[in-house]
C-alpha cells in the first residue's frame, strides 16, 4: 500500500506556499525568459527589485505582462539600497504602487561584497514592522544577529549562503544550522547558491526554503536549470523530513551477517 504523505507547506506571515523555492526576476535576457524560468521552477513567490524592474511604466515592457501577479506572489525587495532611508523609501513606494505589505528587506554594506549592513538592517526592520509591513530580511549568517531580527518582528530570516551572485554555495553550515535551531520563523537561505546540489544541502540542513536568482538566470539554459532547482529543493526537503541514517565510523554491512549459511 502506498504511503500517503501529509501536505507540507511553507508558511510566511499569512501566505501558504506549496513550493519552497523562491526565485528572482532579475538578470534574465528578457521578460519572456524570466516567465519561462519561473514557470519551470514551480515557484509561487518571486522577488521584484522595485528600483530596477518595470512594474508601472505601461509604455515599456512590464513584468506583469508576462507574470500574473494574481497567481504568483510578488515580493518587492530593496536590492541596491545601501542605507536605511533608501530601503524605507523604496518599500513605502512599493506599498503605494501595489498595496504590498509582505516585502523583502536588504540594506547592503558595500558594493564589493554586497554583505548586509546589519546595523541599518535591524534599524529598518523595526521601523517597517511598526508601520505594518511583514518583513523577510536578508542578513548575515550570524546566529545572534538573526535572533535579534526575529525579536524585532521579522517574518522570515534570510541568511546568505555566500556573497550575492557568487555561486559559492553554503560556506558556513554550522551557523546556518544554529539559526535554524533557534528560529521560530521561517529560515530561507538567500544569496550565493550556485548549483542544485547546494540547494539540496540547504534543505537537508532544515532550511524552510531557498531563494535563487543568479544560478538560474546566468545558466546557459535557465529554464532547464529552474527545473533542476525545483527537483533539488523537493529532494532536499524530503530527505530532511525522512531523517537521515546515523553516521558510523566503521563499516556496517547492508545485509545481516547472522544466519549466514
Amino acid at each position: 500500500m502506498a504511503v500517503k504523505l501529509k501536505k507540507d507547506f511553507l508558511k510566511i506571515s499569512n501566505k501558504k506556499l506549496k513550493s519552497r523555492l523562491i526565485v528572482g526576476t532579475g538578470k534574465y535576457k528578457n521578460f519572456f525568459e524570466t516567465a519561462n524560468a519561473i514557470k519551470a521552477s514551480g515557484a509561487e513567490m518571486v522577488t521584484v527589485a522595485v528600483r530596477r524592474v518595470n512594474i508601472t511604466d505601461k509604455k515599456k515592457p512590464m513584468l506583469t505582462d508576462y507574470i500574473n501577479s494574481k497567481k504568483i506572489i510578488f515580493l518587492p525587495n530593496t536590492a541596491g539600497c545601501f542605507t536605511s532611508d533608501e530601503a524605507l523609501r523604496t518599500l513605502r513606494l512599493a506599498r503605494e504602487m501595489g498595496g504590498w505589505k509582505l516585502v523583502k528587506l536588504e540594506v547592503l554594506g558595500d558594493k564589493k561584497t554586497l554583505y548586509p549592513n546589519m546595523i541599518e538592517t535591524i534599524k529598518s526592520t523595526k521601523i517597517l514592522v511598526k508601520e505594518g509591513f511583514k518583513v523577510m530580511v536578508y542578513c548575515t549568517d550570524d546566529p545572534l544577529l538573526a535572533k535579534k531580527l526575529e525579536d524585532v518582528g521579522a517574518s522570515a530570516i534570510m541568511p546568505l549562503a555566500s556573497p550575492i551572485g557568487s555561486g559559492l554555495g553554503l560556506q558556513n553550515k554550522v551557523n546556518i544550522s544554529l539559526i535554524i535551531k533557534q528560529s521560530k520563523v521561517p529560515v530561507i537561505v538567500d544569496a550565493g547558491i550556485g548549483t542544485p546540489s547546494d540547494a539540496v544541502i540547504a534543505m537537508e540542513l532544515g532550511c524552510d526554503g531557498v531563494l535563487i536568482n543568479s544560478a538560474i538566470a546566468n545558466a546557459k539554459k535557465p529554464t532547464l536549470m529552474a527545473t533542476a532547482f525545483k527537483d533539488a529543493v523537493m529532494a532536499g526537503r524530503n530527505a530532511f523530513l525522512a531523517k537521515r541514517m546515523k553516521k558510523n565510523y566503521f563499516a556496517n554491512p547492508s545485509s545481516p551477517l547472522k544466519g549466514v549459511i
